[in-house]
């Protein structure tokens, strides 16, 4: 063996190794890190530095994205592409940014080794044009109420009948956001079965079983399977 080729053989198992070491234990089908931004509120920035214009949305998406969003498009107008890199936030504000962005006919796209969880993968599959670049994450969740839950546990605790409410009432608007991001997959021209198959398989919370991985990261063959990139 020759001494470049040594070098070769060492540096693949090194490049291995730290691929390896850099998934996330409780969710195998992640990095450790994610990079979703962690600017408290979405922030949406323009950035010329590739020859386009492209519109940076980062952050944490709560009600008032949708209203910035437009905003910014008119401020920044015209926008080429719109890249996302969120930890998500607000599922109902995802949705009507996503219609939005359909709307505007602007292609949207996550970066390499930029992620793009929960919530933002809405305003995400709201571009006509969807790209997920090599290293660029989709990460998906089944949604929840934590809010709701802790809610519910107290009043349980406490021994009261108000935690059959709470409970009713949870279900309820979890079977109304289950119909709304089926209608929206639907409109934006992605598999339901990304629901189905992968979304709705996952856990909401961590429980005490072995298992204990809340969330999912797309390969990139899934990400065209499901139609959720539909551009390279």
């Amino acid at each position: 063996m020759t001494r470049g080729s040594k070098i070769v053989g060492i540096l693949a198992l090194l490049m291995t190794s730290a691929a390896t070491e850099a998934k996330d234990a409780k969710n195998p089908t992640c990095p450790a890190h994610l990079n979703w931004s962690t600017f408290p509120q979405m922030r949406f920035t323009l950035d010329t530095s590739s020859g386009q214009r492209v519109l940076r949305a980062e952050g944490v998406i709560d009600e008032d994205v949708p209203a910035k969003l437009e905003d910014a498009l008119k401020t920044n107008q015209p926008v080429d592409e719109i890249w996302l890199r969120s930890p998500g936030g607000i599922a109902r504000a995802g949705n009507e940014a996503g219609k939005i962005i359909r709307k505007t006919g602007i292609a949207t796209r996550i970066p390499a080794n930029w992620a793009c969880f929960s919530a933002c993968n809405f305003m995400f599959m709201g571009g006509a044009v969807r790209f997920v670049d090599a290293g660029g994450l989709f990460v998906v969740h089944m949604f929840t109420h934590v809010s709701d839950k802790e809610a519910v546990r107290s009043e349980l605790a406490k021994g009261t009948d108000n935690a059959i409410g709470l409970i009713g009432d949870v279900e309820q608007d979890s079977a109304l956001l289950a119909s709304e991001d089926n209608d929206f997959l639907i409109r934006m021209g992605v598999s339901r079965k990304l629901l189905t198959e992968v979304m709705y398989q996952q856990k909401a919370v961590a429980d005490g079983n072995d298992d204990k991985s809340t969330r999912r990261c797309l390969t990139a063959a899934e990400a065209v399977k499901y139609n959720v990139a539909n551009a390279q």
